[in-house]
């Protein structure tokens, strides 16, 4: 392979290389201990949240780089309803839906000031990360409130025991989850193929065919490792389940929908797109709308992990989402990002966080090191503009 298309095929996986080489690092620096069967089960479960909400963040930003800074806020205010129902002993399913239609509601009410009156969206997220913080602390009292509701707990993560039962009945592996990993890493083989396939017989470039391939088979080994690694512990936590299933439905949503399209189109050139016929006003509205429902979600996953809610929770999750879009290479400029960069992005910023803890760094280091590897993903986006410039 000549330099020039090794140099260009680094560019385009700049944050994988920089994944698998902080995953080497800490590796190095932990002894090996965040390579333990329980840290990488923890990894999943203490960040299932960032997943959820950066896949709703990363529509926001392809509009045109544009952000929501009420997720935190709102986060705290679904769960604590939800918390609140759930202690006078009403149904689990009452809970969950109150939380996801207040998110989507707040999510619309938003997206309305934003797409139809014009409020630029830091402004009215900014509104609405204070206001709906007050409304948490207002709804929760000022106090803790617990969550003990088992059959809620176990559906969304909560608790030791909240893990897919291995039907199988391995020994010393949960043979359940080393095999949905398999089926997993095949289904993604697949359907890479197929990709490469169709985009070959329409005559369009993709790159190199043989890095793309190399690129999905260490995909597919890393998921089998994953699931490997989880069958060591208890399995599949459920927590996972929900956010597979996000991440799979926003990703099909982001390359196989007319809407996702329009995400991309709006954020690339917003007049040629509304020249073109789309509605993009509808385009920010089912952007932010989308993201008060991830939030709702968000919310309910939250309360599930720690069995409570405080009003505090919720604090800085929005950051968390951004920084994981724009580390993953989503451009603070918009109509440039994905899902799988997505995934990237939390899951680098996952690793730095459990690393640095497992060092006995402190947090206020961990949060410096955050800062400079976002400041470092943006650099990088505005050096690759200009040079296309």
């Amino acid at each position: 392979m000549k330099s020039g298309g090794a140099l260009a095929i680094a560019k385009k996986n700049t944050m994988l290389i920089a994944l698998v080489a902080v995953i080497i690092f800490f590796s190095i620096s932990t002894q090996g201990k965040i390579l333990y069967a329980q840290n990488i089960n923890n990894l999943i479960s203490q960040n299932g949240y960032v997943f959820v909400l950066a896949a709703g963040m990363l529509l926001c930003i392809l509009t045109g780089g544009n952000i929501d800074l009420a997720v935190g806020s709102v986060v705290c205010f679904t769960g604590g309803l939800g918390a609140v129902i759930l202690a006078k002993d009403l149904p689990a399913g009452l809970a969950v839906l109150v939380m996801l239609l207040v998110g989507l509601a707040i999510g619309m009410f938003q997206g309305y000031w934003i797409a139809w009156v014009s409020v630029p969206p830091f402004i009215a997220t900014l509104a609405g990360m204070y206001a709906f913080r007050g409304l948490a602390n207002v709804v929760l009292g000022g106090y803790a409130v617990g969550v003990d509701n088992e059959a809620f707990l176990f559906l969304f993560g909560g608790g030791a025991d909240c893990y897919i039962p291995d039907f199988l009945h391995g020994t010393n592996l949960n043979l359940t989850c080393l095999l949905v990993g398999i089926i997993g890493a095949a289904i993604f083989v697949i359907l890479t193929l197929r990709g490469l396939a169709v985009r070959k017989a329409k005559g369009i470039h993709t790159g190199s065919a043989g890095a793309q391939i190399a690129k999905m088979v260490v995909i597919a080994a890393l998921i089998v490792w994953i699931a490997y690694k989880l069958a060591q512990y208890k399995g599949i936590p459920t927590v996972l389940i929900w956010i597979a299933l996000v991440l799979l439905i926003y990703g099909y949503v982001t390359t196989s929908t007319a809407i996702g399209r329009y995400f991309y189109a709006v954020g690339g050139n917003e007049k040629a797109t509304r020249l073109s016929g789309v509605n993009t006003k509808l385009v920010y509205f089912i952007a932010y709308a989308n993201m008060g429902l991830l939030a709702g979600l968000a919310g309910i996953l939250t309360i599930a992990r720690f069995s409570s809610v405080q009003p505090t929770y919720g604090q800085g999750y929005e950051m968390d989402a951004i920084a994981s879009c724009f580390i993953g290479g989503a451009s603070a400029y918009g109509g440039v990002g994905n899902i799988t960069g997505v995934i990237i992005g939390a899951t680098l910023m996952g690793i730095i966080n459990q690393g640095m803890s497992i060092m006995g760094i402190s947090s206020n280091y961990q949060r410096a090191v955050k800062g400079i590897v976002l400041l470092v993903a943006v650099i990088v986006d505005v050096l690759s503009k200009k040079e296309k410039a």
